[in-house]
């Protein structure tokens, strides 16, 4: 199962407002004014971090529970886009395979795995499903 889901450490700026950093993603820091709007920054910080480990052929850093740090989800498109790209490591296929189960030219397949590209949510989850995965979404109330 992917989860996509790390521990971030919030603390007060002394110049003001608040500061969040990962401790399993060091590239993931973001700042603002109110707790609120660090923690919503948070997210998309996470996601740039994540999506630059599978720009440099990095595998993703494991998530480990923090004491006392917050848990910050990814939003859908960034976590469909990144398990996309693990499944697609997983399977061990070229992309010229990708394109052929998906019945659409190589360059959809690469733009799909490409970590920067807008691809729609629903065509990141048709990939998951010819790479044998299944997207269920959950929802939780907000902490």
């Amino acid at each position: 199962m992917m989860e996509y889901i790390y521990y971030a450490k919030i603390e007060t700026d002394p110049d003001g407002g608040f500061i969040v950093t990962f401790p399993d993603v060091p590239e993931a820091i973001t700042a603002a004014d109110t707790r609120q709007e660090a923690l919503s920054n948070a997210s998309e910080a996470l996601g740039l971090a994540l999506r630059g480990y599978h720009m440099r052929d990095l595998p993703l850093p494991v998530s480990r529970r923090h004491k006392g740090l917050m848990p910050v989800t990814l939003d859908a498109w960034n976590a469909l886009k990144l398990a996309v790209v693990e499944a697609f490591d997983e399977a061990g296929i070229t992309k010229t395979e990708l394109a052929r189960r998906l019945d659409r030219q190589e360059t959809e397949a690469r733009r799909i795995l490409d970590p920067n590209y807008p691809t729609k949510l629903q065509n990141m989850e048709q990939a998951l499903s010819v790479l044998g995965k299944q997207v269920i979404v959950s929802i939780k109330n907000a902490a």
